[in-house]
């Protein structure tokens, strides 16, 4: 998910830099985040990739990479809890959204980002547009994440077979 040259983009740091200076934000990169990536690098990716669409389709673009950034702000490695997927789909959104506001001022369209964002595995509906397309964008970064390594994997193999 590093293809995107979010820290050459000074639109899009401009409306991130506050909340990527502080250490609650880059402890981030110690935790692992759907095995391949940490959640700060996931964290970018979700803010960036929203970023970018809600340019292309004149939406809140602050909120879009905010909320996107903040969306996954909690500090525990839900792959090692005893947790399974749907307590953490319940939980993990009204965690990070109270790390947010411990952090920051938050819009009701950034809270909602950070609170909707498992759309799906919890029913609570998105009220904005833009936290439909974070919940959509969080989607497609975690499956990249997840697959883009077993992916190449498979590749390379065949193509080792398919050279024989």
């Amino acid at each position: 998910m590093n293809s995107l040259n979010w820290q050459n983009d000074p639109e899009y740091l401009q409306q991130v830099a506050d909340l990527l200076i502080l250490p609650e934000i880059q402890q981030l990169q110690l935790i692992t985040q759907h095995r391949y990536s940490n959640r700060l690098e996931h964290s970018l990716s979700v803010s960036y990739h929203s970023f970018l669409i809600g340019k292309k389709l004149h939406l809140n673009v602050r909120a879009l990479a905010r909320g996107g950034l903040l969306h996954d702000l909690f500090y525990y490695d839900w792959d090692n809890q005893a947790l399974d997927f749907r307590t953490h789909a319940y939980v993990h959104s009204q965690i990070a959204l109270e790390n947010a506001q411990s952090l920051t001022d938050l819009t009701p369209m950034e809270a909602d980002i950070i609170s909707k964002h498992m759309f799906g595995a919890t029913l609570a509906p998105p009220k904005y547009l833009e936290s439909l397309l974070v919940n959509l964008v969080d989607d497609y970064c975690a499956v990249k994440e997840a697959f883009t390594p077993i992916w190449a994997a498979v590749k390379q193999k065949l193509q080792t077979v398919i050279s024989y």
